[in-house]
């Protein structure tokens, strides 16, 4: 990330040096050359704007450098397939949701690098999308309530967003896409939450959950 810091503002000095080149050989009725810093401008600044949403977007992603913990997820019974949920995302707020089902599913979004962008000291990024609940049984899910609860607001300056809409901007992508884990929601049971280099994981923090897996396996 400071890579791509440094090389955006040595791209906006360029481009604000070629400016100024531009102007001083108008005034000297150079018009070729005039032309080519105000060539070397354009490209230098294009450049630079690329780099800048770049490293706008980047800055609201998790990054990856290995599995790490994102956080941990608890729940409490408060009626029949309905459940208080307490999400523990570390460096944010707590957030307390209610889900319906039987199951919790947990959604993120990841990208993925190749050179050129590999070699500005980009890593993995990823950014949890939603919280939702879930049935076992797929009857039980096309006829009951579903819930579903944002974890992301939607941004101008998304680089999932701006890979698929403009990917000749962000030459670098690897790959873009989604990752989803899922296990049974159970009445004090608590998960922790990481995500790996390419997929979201959670693990049974208490034996509540470890038990409910137990459990939902020998359905």
């Amino acid at each position: 990330m400071n890579t791509l810091l440094i090389a955006t503002l040595t791209l906006a000095f360029l481009a604000v040096y070629f400016v100024f080149s531009t102007l001083r050989q108008l005034r000297r009725g150079r018009i070729v050359r005039a032309g080519g810093a105000a060539a070397g401008g354009l490209t230098t600044g294009s450049l630079c704007a690329i780099g800048a949403i770049l490293a706008v977007s980047y800055a609201s992603y998790g990054r990856l450098t290995s599995e790490q913990t994102v956080g941990t997820i608890e729940f409490i019974a408060v009626g029949d397939e309905r459940y208080e949920v307490r999400l523990m995302i570390e460096g944010e707020r707590d957030r307390i949701v209610t889900l319906s089902g039987d199951e919790w599913q947990l959604d993120a979004r990841v990208v993925s690098w190749t050179p050129p962008a590999t070699i500005l000291g980009l890593d993995p990024i990823y950014r949890l999308e939603r919280l939702s609940g879930r049935y076992t049984d797929v009857e039980r899910e096309l006829s009951r309530e579903r819930t579903v609860h944002a974890l992301s607001e939607t941004t101008a300056l998304d680089v999932w967003q701006l890979a698929n809409d403009y990917p000749l901007l962000l030459p670098g992508v690897d790959a873009y896409y989604g990752t989803a884990t899922y296990l049974p929601m159970a009445n004090g049971a608590r998960y922790e939450i990481s995500m790996s280099r390419d997929a979201l994981l959670a693990r049974p923090a208490n034996d509540a959950a470890r038990d409910a897996i137990g459990a939902w396996g020998e359905r």
